[in-house]
């Protein structure tokens, strides 16, 4: 009898999920056209990119994730305390070439961002709960202005969260 040969494939689809881009910061401000229309002191700067296939859970789960991230100091100098117990204040800008793709060539694609008309609603949701769960008013970016973004970052502390990666 001959032998038998199998091939198994195995096809992954990488999927991507609403990317948010969070940096500690002493402060920052959003300027668009030379005037100042957002600026935070000590908290966090949240750049926020929303592709075609994000829904209102990953904005629920990434909103709660960026208010109870453990990046700030305690008295023993530990990053132990979140920007709920510190006070601190949240910027969120919206950030389409947070999906940029280098895959092919040098010229990014952005073909996995979400179009505007399904962006902006998530960019809004995300914006209104962290207001929910802090109590307060985060500031922010306009989206699809050309913005100058002006940051002090504070340690530096920068992290990367994904809602389809949820590590």
């Amino acid at each position: 009898m001959g032998a038998k040969i199998v091939i198994i494939a195995i096809f992954t689809t990488l999927t991507y999920g609403m990317r948010l881009v969070v940096q500690r910061v002493k402060r920052a401000s959003v300027t668009i056209d030379g005037k100042v229309c957002s600026s935070i002191g000590s908290g966090l700067l949240v750049f926020a990119g929303v592709e075609d296939a994000d829904i209102s859970e990953d904005v629920d789960w990434l909103a709660s994730k960026v208010v109870n991230l453990r990046v700030f100091d305690d008295n023993n100098g530990v990053m132990n305390l979140s920007s709920i117990e510190t006070g601190s204040e949240i910027m969120v800008v919206s950030q389409f070439t947070l999906h940029a793709s280098v895959r092919k060539g040098n010229r990014p694609s952005y073909i996995r961002a979400a179009r505007p008309e399904k962006a902006i609603p998530l960019y809004e949701s995300l914006i209104a709960r962290i207001r929910e769960l802090t109590g307060r008013d985060p500031a922010t970016g306009v989206f699809g202005a050309m913005m100058d973004i002006e940051l002090v970052n504070d340690g530096p502390v920068t992290i990367i969260i994904d809602s389809r990666n949820r590590e």
